[in-house]
Parts: C-alpha cells; sequence; structure tokens
C-alpha cells in the first residue's frame, strides 16, 4: 500500500526521533501524536517545516539528572535518582509537575513534559514546560523519612529553578506535604520567599481553588464541549476512572451539573455504584482516600456496591467518560466497550490516559474526544494563577480563581474549535489542541531566530 505524503512526513520524523532518543516509548507514543496531527498544517505553513520547528521542539532545552541520598528512619543510607527536563521557555518560564514513583523514568518525564509545552501554550499564560521527578515511592515512608528526602533533593534543585526561571509543582505523589517541605528548604538555601514552587499552601503563598483545578477544569471543559453540540451534563450518566485529587474533584464538579457518576478505581479494581457517587459518598470517599489512604473495595464493603477487581470502569454503560488515573490505562478493547455502551463524550483528566488504539476506536465511531493537552489544564492554569498572585503580593478570592478558571477552559476550548473544525460541523478536538498549543509557541521561536 502506498502511503500519503503525511504518512511518509510523519514515519520519516519519527525515525529520526526514536534513533534520537532510542528505548523511550512514552516518549515515542507522545510525540507521534503530536506530529500525525500537526504534519498537515507544517506542510501547508511552511515556514515552520522549514525552520525545523517541531523537531527542535521535541528536543528539550536541557534535562538535569542527579543523586538523591537521604537516610531513612532505621538510619539506612538510601539512594535515589532525580531529574528535571527543562523542555522549551520560548513563552515564560519553565513549568510542570514533580512526580515521586518508582516507575518515573527519563522517557515518562520527557512525554509529559512536552505535553506540558502545548498544554502551557493553551492556557494563554505566559509559561513555558517542563517536567520533573524521582523514581522515590513516598508509599510506606513515614513524614520524617519524606521530608529529609525533599530536602536533600532540594539541595540540588534549587540551582536550577525560580521565579522567573522554572516553577515546579506537584504531581503523582507530590502534594501539599512534598511541596511544603520542597519549599521550606529552597527559602532556607535561597535566603528569599518567592514564588518558585506552585500548591504551596495557603499559609505561605498558595492559591485557592488549586487543589480542586484540575478536576473542576476538565469538567468545565467538557460543560463547553457538549454546549457545542446543542447538549449539557445535567441528567448525564458519566463513569470516571481514578481516586486520586483529579477524580475526586471531577465527581464533586460533575454532581454539581447535576450528572450522576456511577465509577471510580484505584490500582486495585473498580467500584460501580449504580445510585451514583452523590455528595455524602463522594464526602466519604475523600476521607478514606485522603485522609486515610485506603483503598477502593472499603467503598464497595461500606455501601454495599459491586467491587470489579482489577478492572478499569470502561465497561460500565454511560455517557460520558472521564479517564482520571494515569497514562495508557483506557484501551482498544475499551475503547469499543464505551463505543458499545452509547459513551458521546470522553474527556481526559489523566496525562496520556488513552493509547493509539483507544482514539482510534472512539474517533471513528464517532464519539466526542478530547486529549488531556486541553483538557487537564485547569491545574497548570491555577499554578499560573498562583504565581500571578505571588508576583504581586495578593491573594484572590476561591469565587475569582474559579471564575477566571472558567474563563480559560472556554478559551482552551475555542482554540480547539478554532484550529480543529474541519468544515463538516465537526471538532477535531485532538487536532485543535496540537496546533493551536504549538502555533504560540512556535511563533516565539520563530521570533528568536536561531537559538
Amino acid at each position: 500500500m502506498t502511503s500519503s505524503p503525511v504518512e511518509k512526513e510523519v514515519n520519516a520524523f519519527m525515525k529520526g526521533l526514536v534513533r534520537r532518543n532510542p528505548g523511550e516509548e512514552e516518549f515515542h507514543q507522545a510525540v507521534r501524536e503530536v506530529a500525525e496531527s500537526l504534519m498537515p498544517f507544517l506542510l501547508e505553513h511552511r515556514q515552520y517545516y522549514d525552520a525545523n520547528i517541531l523537531e527542535r521542539m521535541t528536543e528539550p532545552d536541557r534535562v538535569v539528572i542527579f543523586r538523591v541520598c537521604w537516610e531513612d528512619d532505621q538510619g539506612c543510607i538510601r539512594t535515589n535518582r532525580a531529574w528535571r527536563v527543562q523542555f522549551n521557555n520560548s513563552i515564560g518560564p519553565y513549568k510542570g509537575g514533580m512526580r515521586f514513583h518508582p516507575n518515573v523514568t527519563l522517557s515518562v518525564l520527557k512525554f509529559l513534559g512536552f505535553e506540558q509545552c502545548f498544554k502551557n501554550s493553551l492556557t494563554q499564560l505566559p509559561m513555558g514546560g517542563g517536567k520533573g521527578g524521582a523514581n522515590f515511592n513516598p508509599k510506606g515512608k513515614s513524614d520524617r523519612e519524606i521530608m529529609r528526602f525533599c530536602q536533600s533533593l532540594m539541595i540540588e534543585l534549587h540551582r536550577h529553578i525560580g521565579e522567573d526561571t522554572d516553577v515546579p509543582a506537584g504531581d503523582i505523589g507530590v502534594g501539599a506535604r512534598e511541596i511544603s517541605y520542597m519549599f521550606g528548604q529552597y527559602k532556607r538555601l535561597e535566603n528569599r520567599f518567592v514564588g518558585v514552587l506552585t500548591g504551596k499552601g495557603l499559609s505561605f503563598g498558595g492559591s485557592l481553588v488549586r487543589t480542586e483545578a484540575t478536576g473542576y477544569g476538565v469538567v468545565y471543559f467538557m460543560q463547553n464541549m457538549l454546549a457545542a453540540r446543542g447538549e449539557q451534563i445535567a441528567g448525564k450518566t458519566a463513569v470516571v476512572s481514578g481516586s486520586g485529587n483529579v477524580a475526586l474533584y471531577c465527581i464533586e464538579k460533575l454532581n454539581h451539573f447535576g450528572a450522576k457518576v456511577v465509577s471510580a478505581s484505584d490500582s486495585g479494581g473498580t467500584v460501580y455504584d449504580p445510585g451514583g457517587i452523590d455528595t455524602d459518598k463522594l464526602a466519604w470517599l475523600k476521607q478514606l482516600k485522603e485522609a486515610r489512604r485506603g483503598r477502593i473495595s472499603e467503598y464497595a464493603e461500606h455501601f454495599g456496591v459491586e467491587y470489579r477487581e482489577g478492572r478499569p470502569p470502561w465497561s460500565i454503560p454511560c455517557d460520558l467518560a472521564f479517564p482520571c488515573a494515569t497514562q495508557n490505562e483506557l484501551n482498544g478493547e475499551d475503547a469499543l466497550a464505551l463505543v458499545g455502551n452509547g459513551v458521546m463524550a470522553v474527556a481526559e483528566g489523566a496525562n496520556m490516559p488513552t493509547d493509539r488504539d483507544g482514539i482510534h476506536h472512539l474517533t471513528e465511531a464517532g464519539v466526542t474526544f478530547a486529549p488531556g493537552k486541553a483538557t487537564n489544564a485547569g491545574g497548570v492554569a491555577v499554578s499560573g494563577l498562583e504565581q500571578s498572585q505571588n508576583a504581586l503580593r495578593i491573594a484572590w478570592s476561591a469565587d475569582e480563581v474559579d471564575r477566571r478558571l472558567q474563563e480559560i477552559m472556554k478559551s482552551i476550548h475555542d482554540q480547539c474549535v478554532r484550529f480543529g473544525d474541519d468544515g463538516s460541523g465537526r471538532v477535531n478536538y485532538i487536532d485543535g489542541a496540537n496546533i493551536g498549543g504549538f502555533v504560540k509557541v512556535a511563533d516565539a521561536m520563530m521570533a528568536y531566530g536561531v537559538v
């Protein structure tokens, strides 16, 4: 079969990228999704193609790799590896979370940092893209052990970050506790009180609504997506994966808009609650996950609902689906199950939670699908708003931050429509997000010349 000119260009581009980045499968996956979407646009807009902008964007400005030594409660010296990937600062300081998880690798962080460039661009805030983390597992560690690890990590990291250079935030395994330990150590080392980290506590420069922002933002995007086709969230049945921060506040906002959420999950399995995870049940689930760090199976036992051990929620009938757990959690088989059960729209709460087969089956079936770089940008948007509040030495009310968050998510949706409308009345949100995020960064890079 003869390949199209676009396919040839994508394959040639990916061949070079894989050669330069061997073994980095997550990074390859993220770049291919963008390249397949962007290549027709690049071939039509030769100024970007001829300047090799996409190739330049896939090469980080720098990668910092360092050792973190710390002492556990038994007095043993432990060693972990940490990274900071500073991907692109063409439109603002590097911005992106720190992830603590044993599965963190350079490939994972490069995929996340690359995605962050587009996501941050879509917010229209002056933030570049970056990501970092360590192969440290906070589970089972005491507060003292986590404090010692965070302080040791910051001894090296503080040399590479700053309020106008690189502003890390939280991510998987890095919540308010970890951010607080890292910020305290940064302040001690630098003898400055500046907004160098976001996700801080409210008593020392944090923003209201930051905790809720990613989950709320996903739902705000879905609200705009449905409104564009004359629909609304109220009365819809939704499945949500995960039970971490994003999933919990996604469920909360869906309840607020009148949807019925019938699932939540963790690494052990899924609960299916046909009656819906209402406000009272959600409060119990938050206590389980945020305070006690328990397992989702306890929800099923407590409320007498079905627990599907080792299974994701995608076989549950629904109108709306929100993958909010982790990358590649929704595959081709899952997508076919969703299509068979009548799903009408999918909005990603996690980063790259749907694999290539899953995206293909959903879009081929006419399901409205929006990628995480657009839908889960609410978290980094409020991080950007936290930076603004820190710089101005002010604190906005929750209503003010939430109003700005809604405006940003609507703006992101509008950009997706602008760049993703194929002329037939349908919107390709993947193309819209990729092109919309690309153009702002690319124009800045073009303006700077060869740097």
